[in-house]
């Protein structure tokens, strides 16, 4: 969780019943903080390997996300490819390429957990669910929590963990029991008419399954989220400038109930095999100004080895 601890962070510890009982009446309120323009980077979905130039890639779009004028940047989930279903030792090395290849950003990075980042899930990988990194403790050992909130400018932002492991060595778009009480007890806890921005690796709201043909009904992963609805009646009454997401690698916008869903393309665009569905390798800009959230992909003119473009 971020280093400074507030009363937002005690609530979401306690549980907000507990905590606003313990509390002083005058210790509750609290006026939402003095907001601030600026811009930050969301750039997601790199699947760095060294196949395919994916490590030369990942470096050549980290060196011109630097060149841009931001605060920050969050990473969107899928750092590396494959955890899901590779050897423990591949994986570790790309782990440790993508650091790497990180440090050419020159920014604060927020990481979001993405189904390629998760150790060992699929058998293929021969990783046994007793190393004390299988599934989603890689992640945690290198990144720190899987969900998580921190505040910039008066903004305050909410990063999800959307794995869902199913018990057939699969995964969904899921938020567990544990984190939507958490969610909701932190969305409790911002002052009201704070302006929230929401990062998730797979897609709360997407029109992706009208572009593709329809998953295999057997099939528990894909672009759906099971719980997606739970989760969204919770941003209901609060101020959600936008929601940022991954996982599908095509440039996508939806409003709903108000709420704009923006789902980036990818650094690795079509898996570092060219264009995806219309949208090359890249990443998105987004500015905060003036109670809005506007966005821009930025591309960095990669030249794909192989291209099968979709």
């Amino acid at each position: 969780m971020p280093s400074s601890f507030n009363r937002r962070q005690f609530l979401s510890l306690l549980g907000a019943g507990a905590a606003a009982a313990a509390l002083p009446s005058s210790a509750l309120a609290f006026a939402a903080p003095k907001q601030e323009d600026f811009s930050f980077l969301f750039l997601t979905d790199s699947h760095l390997q060294p196949e395919l130039r994916g490590v030369d890639g990942t470096t050549m779009a980290f060196k011109h996300a630097r060149s841009l004028r931001a605060d920050f940047a969050i990473q969107g989930g899928d750092h590396i490819f494959d955890a899901l279903g590779t050897p423990k030792a591949t994986v570790l090395q790309n782990y440790s390429l993508y650091d790497k290849a990180e440090q050419d950003l020159g920014l604060k990075v927020h990481h979001t957990l993405g189904n390629h980042d998760v150790l060992g899930i699929y058998p293929s990988g021969g990783v046994p669910p007793t190393d004390p990194l299988y599934g989603k403790k890689l992640f945690a050992d290198r990144f720190g929590p899987t969900w998580y909130s921190f505040d910039h400018k008066g903004h305050h932002f909410i990063v999800l963990d959307s794995i869902g492991i199913t018990d057939d060595h699969h995964y969904q778009g899921r938020i567990d029991a544990d984190q939507m009480q958490w969610l909701a007890n932190d969305l409790a806890a911002t002052p009201a008419g704070t302006p929230i921005i929401v990062t998730t690796h797979i897609p709360l709201v997407t029109a992706m399954n009208s572009y593709t043909p329809p998953a295999p009904q057997s099939s528990p992963s894909g672009f759906t989220f099971v719980n997606g609805p739970e989760a969204i009646k919770l941003f209901e009454g609060h101020n959600v400038l936008g929601v940022l997401q991954g996982h599908t690698h095509i440039n996508e916008q939806v409003v709903w109930h108000g709420v704009p869903y923006i789902t980036s393309g990818a650094v690795c665009g079509n898996w570092w095999h060219g264009t995806r569905m219309g949208t090359p390798e890249g990443f998105t800009v987004v500015s905060v100004a003036n109670g809005r959230l506007t966005t821009r992909y930025e591309t960095y003119g990669f030249k794909s080895v192989e291209p099968q473009n979709t």
